[in-house]
């Protein structure tokens, strides 16, 4: 498998490997599903304080399903640890995520749960997934409808450098939106 990136120059060893997925599911009940999981292997026998972790064998294997509505409000979580470092301790936190039902993904969802789990609140990595959910679930959604289908605004204008409002591409691509040369 080849990637973009440029080969590296220095001989080197990987010790570690984080794989996160977010998978996205258009539920029978008009409700969607994001699903993340996301697991740390290192390439060598770990040692824990707890024993031995053989190379391959996950550190971290933890699962987060999150139910939102089409206004991108949490339903309702469900939060499962597979592999820890801390069995038996670490485990222990995942029902404290329910108090993020309600919640909005796409108005101050970050800095939400950074309040509300961040810290001894909550499992670091189970947050951190979370942290990135927004973006899943607006993908999610992406290519249910046109992009510049409705009245409003569509989301992705002046959330990053390429559709600001005032670029060329905005111009070009949502007319209606383009607000001239900044």
């Amino acid at each position: 498998m080849t990637h973009p990136l440029s080969l590296p120059t220095i001989p080197r060893e990987r010790l570690h490997c984080r794989t996160v997925t977010y998978d996205g599911f258009r539920r029978a009940d008009g409700l969607f599903d994001i699903e993340a999981h996301l697991v740390d292997v290192k390439d060598h026998d770990f040692e824990l304080l707890t024993g031995i972790r053989p190379a391959g064998i996950p550190v971290h294997d933890m699962w987060v399903r999150v139910t939102i509505d089409r206004a991108f409000v949490i339903q309702a979580i469900e939060a499962v640890t597979d592999s820890m470092p801390y069995p038996g301790a670490c485990e222990r936190i995942t029902p404290a995520y329910e108090k993020l039902v309600g919640s909005n993904l796409i108005d101050g969802f970050r800095k939400h749960l950074h309040e509300v789990m961040g810290g001894v609140r909550g499992c670091t990595h189970i947050t951190e997934m979370l942290s990135n959910l927004p973006s899943a679930a607006v993908q999610t959604f992406a290519g249910l409808q046109r992009e510049d289908a409705g009245e409003g605004k569509p989301f992705q204008l002046d959330h990053c450098h390429a559709l600001e409002t005032t670029t060329e591409t905005v111009r070009r691509y949502y007319p209606k939106w383009y607000r001239g040369a900044a």
